[in-house]
């Protein structure tokens, strides 16, 4: 049998602002169309469908129609389950009356799916991300205190439902020890660690995770995260983004297969001045890509994002933390002000941010400037005074 997995697809997701919806839809067409090239016999979703507990409308409209056209146009059955961003209530709806037209979706408690090839049959285990809490009070058991205590919990009560020696595939949303995170995905628990281990696993022929968005292999290769359908955040930049082909064979052993998805716009970070950035957009091809840029010029740049957004439409964010890596950054905030001048003040304010002592013609432009602030002061001074019939030293008396 062969199945499709992927995971994470996090519609309705908004990206410095931008609506994504469109560029999912591009890329989940892509998915429609492979299932039916690659003969597809069932798509394992394996959570974070949308990307918040209430989704946009057209983010519900885009399931609506990628889930009917797997299922009813290609006739491919989908076990999709809930993540942790997604409401399970919500995306459980309706299951009991769609799982009959192929569609298995579970939101709130552990679902088994029987399908079968020419082997016989093979079951599926779906593990919606649950909170330890609400397994607890759902099997009645005060030892369940973590996440892989509930999800051995739930995983040992759909087992026993089970004919004993069949294959067996679990789809199941949570962080397993030892796999690498992204700077998009939202933790579990917050100020800690709910990861899970990948020996809860054990005994299943194909685990489909779902969690977390670089695709890989934790522990074993059928211990497998297919990553999100795109890329998520500019951390994310060098990820190749993909959904994972498994075929299974009639012993249970799984080949797995990486095929990689073309987002109409790639996610990119650029780096080097405003001027090197301008004058590489000119022979840039990928000018509509979603870039941040990392702009390394010393001084102050007026409307510096405007002026890329002029060759680069999409670009998202600047990014100057290079102006504060100097050595010794942030020691001039502490010393105390009253005690220097103001060309010292300057002189160490500028080493700060630049790294280097300021140059002659810096320090003279500096100079320069507050001579003129100062004859401005003295000279709105003596104005004030001449309309008031008072001394300059009459105003400052109390």
């Amino acid at each position: 049998m062969r199945f499709l997995h992927t995971s994470d697809w996090h519609l309705g997701r908004l990206f410095f602002g931008v609506h994504l919806t469109e560029d999912q839809a591009g890329v989940l067409d892509q998915l429609v169309l492979l299932v039916r090239e690659a003969r597809i016999d069932c798509v394992l979703l394996a959570g974070d469908v949308y990307d918040r507990s209430l989704p946009p409308p057209d983010a519900v409209r885009l399931l609506d129609d990628i889930v009917t056209r797997l299922v009813v146009g290609a006739g491919v059955p989908v076990v999709m389950i809930a993540g942790n961003h997604d409401s399970a209530e919500r995306l459980g709806f309706g299951s009991r009356v769609l799982e009959a037209g192929g569609l298995h979706v579970t939101g709130t408690r552990p679902l088994a799916v029987t399908l079968g090839d020419a082997a016989g049959p093979i079951d599926i285990i779906a593990l919606p991300y649950t909170e330890p809490a609400v397994v607890r009070a759902r099997l009645g058991d005060d030892t369940l205190t973590d996440h892989e205590k509930a999800l051995t919990a739930d995983l040992a009560c759909v087992a026993t439902q089970l004919v004993p020696g069949r294959r067996r595939i679990a789809v199941a949303h949570a962080f397993v020890a030892g796999a690498v995170e992204s700077q998009s995905e939202r933790p579990l628990v917050v100020g800690g660690s709910a990861s899970v281990g990948a020996r809860c696993f054990e005994g299943l022929d194909y685990v489909a995770l779902g969690h977390l968005h670089r695709p890989q292999s934790v522990g074993r290769e059928a211990v497998r995260y297919s990553g999100s359908l795109l890329k998520y955040s500019f951390a994310e930049a060098d990820h190749d983004k993909s959904v994972t082909i498994v075929e299974l064979d009639e012993r249970g052993a799984c080949l797995t297969e990486k095929v990689p998805l073309s987002p109409r716009r790639d996610v990119r970070v650029l780096r080097g001045t405003l001027e090197e950035l301008q004058r590489g957009a000119a022979t840039d091809s990928a000018r509509d890509d979603y870039v941040l840029a990392e702009l390394t010029d010393r001084g102050a740049i007026l409307d510096a994002i405007g002026k890329l957004r002029r060759c680069y439409p999409n670009c998202l964010h600047i990014d100057r933390t290079s102006l504060f890596d100097a050595p010794g950054s942030g020691q001039a905030c502490r010393a105390d002000h009253r005690r220097h001048t103001e060309a010292e003040l300057f002189g160490s304010f500028f080493r700060e941010v630049t790294g280097d002592a300021p140059n002659q013609d810096e320090t003279t432009a500096f100079a320069e400037i507050v001579a003129r602030v100062h004859g401005a002061q003295t000279a709105g001074t003596a104005d004030t005074a001449g309309k008031t019939g008072k001394t300059a030293a009459e105003n400052d008396a109390p």
